[in-house]
């Protein structure tokens, strides 16, 4: 692999932000920054850039609306990998957990045996991938159906990050079984009848949810997979994942839950699109108040990838936070809660996932994107 000098941008380092630092890739890695001498290295100047270290999404929901972008339409699952690969990429993201709901036919596409299919061809693409893309396997607790489904992946190395959600009506997301039945009419159309037979199965399946946990959990931990908790509601829960071995605690639906989880040295991670709009989804804890709280790991795009560009950008805006700082939500935090210690920073010896990032019309833009240094976007805009 041809050797690279990236000069003349303002580049992002873990702990503060330096200008005109050149940085040197050689075989995948970045192997010196400010090099005395490049010798035969291919320079490129990226004036008027900002270089940061690839973004690492650990909840990425938009694979999903590939293969099914409308109510009952279908694309193959080579070509919805193909284009969530390339728009993943253009949105300065190099490694990516595609999160696949295993819910037994619960939320339309969101079943285990295309979730398990699908999984398997995140895998199969990966060698014509432009960045690193990752199985993120979600377990609604209540569905007694899926452990052996997701025991079989695990054992044959599919999946890299389990996380335990529980969309039982009363706590979580739903806090009441209204809010739960309004969810499911108006995401997927379901009548009255097929509300009132998910609720009944819910409850019933609820009983042994904890058993299920515990054994998926013991797996992973055999398997080398990274877990994370959904939806946690308090710090009872928290406790519960903590004795699980969990190290991610996905959108905590308060503060005290976010201060329970980071005291038991679980990441936090809330969702980008929440700071761009200003609110949660759900009416959940905003993810701007984490951040202003100091409650805040990590930002993930969620069911908007692009997102979690322009939400770094907008933090040292909104929350008074240095853009160094902002940057590690999106990067090293999320690489090290999934145990991933060979990227997420600009340092030597990790790899050259990086993204030169410009402002266009005062948002920012990935402009090129570094995948084990090799450049896998390269934008040209035209000059009017």
């Amino acid at each position: 692999m041809s050797r690279q000098l990236l000069t003349n941008a303002t580049v992002v380092l873990a702990d503060e932000v330096r200008q005109k630092l050149a940085v040197l890739i050689e075989d995948g890695k970045i192997a010196a920054l400010d090099p005395e001498g490049a010798g035969d290295a291919t320079v490129i100047d990226l004036k008027d850039h900002t270089l940061m270290p690839g973004m690492i999404d650990l909840h990425c929901d938009s694979l999903e609306k590939e293969v099914e972008p409308r109510p009952g339409v279908h694309f193959a699952f080579d070509f919805a990998c193909a284009q969530a690969d390339k728009r993943n990429a253009s949105a300065g993201i190099t490694t990516v957990f595609h999160a696949l709901s295993f819910a037994n036919r619960e939320f339309g596409v969101r079943n285990n045996e295309t979730a398990a299919a699908l999984g398997r061809a995140i895998h199969a693409w990966q060698a014509h991938a432009l960045i690193d893309n990752k199985f993120h396997a979600r377990f609604e607790v209540t569905d007694v159906t899926a452990p052996p489904v997701l025991s079989g992946l695990m054992e044959a190395g599919a999946i890299d990050m389990i996380s335990f959600m529980d969309h039982s009506p009363g706590q979580g997301q739903f806090r009441d079984v209204e809010s739960f039945r309004n969810y499911l009419a108006n995401a997927y159309k379901a009548d009255d009848a097929t509300l009132d037979v998910i609720v009944k199965q819910k409850a019933e399946a609820a009983k042994g949810a904890v058993e299920r946990m515990q054994q998926l959990a013991k797996l992973a931990h055999a398997n080398g997979v990274a877990i994370a908790s959904h939806d946690d509601d308090s710090a009872t829960k928290v406790e519960l994942v903590r004795d699980l071995g969990a190290t991610v605690s996905e959108f905590p639906i308060n503060l005290e839950t976010a201060q329970a989880a980071r005291s038991h040295g679980i990441a936090t991670l809330f969702g980008a699109p929440n700071i761009l709009r200003g609110k949660s989804q759900s009416g959940n804890m905003r993810a701007l108040d984490a951040v202003l709280a100091g409650v805040a790991d990590c930002l993930c795009g969620d069911y908007s990838p692009a997102s979690l560009l322009p939400a770094t950008f907008k933090l040292p805006e909104v929350a008074d936070i240095s853009l160094a700082h902002a940057v590690l939500l999106v990067t090293r935090n999320p690489a090290r809660a999934a145990g991933l210690y060979d990227r997420g920073e600009i340092a030597v010896g990790k790899r050259a996932d990086l993204v030169a990032v410009q402002r266009v019309g005062g948002l920012p833009h990935a402009d090129q994107v570094w995948s084990r240094g090799k450049l896998v976007l390269g934008a040209s805009r035209v000059q009017h």
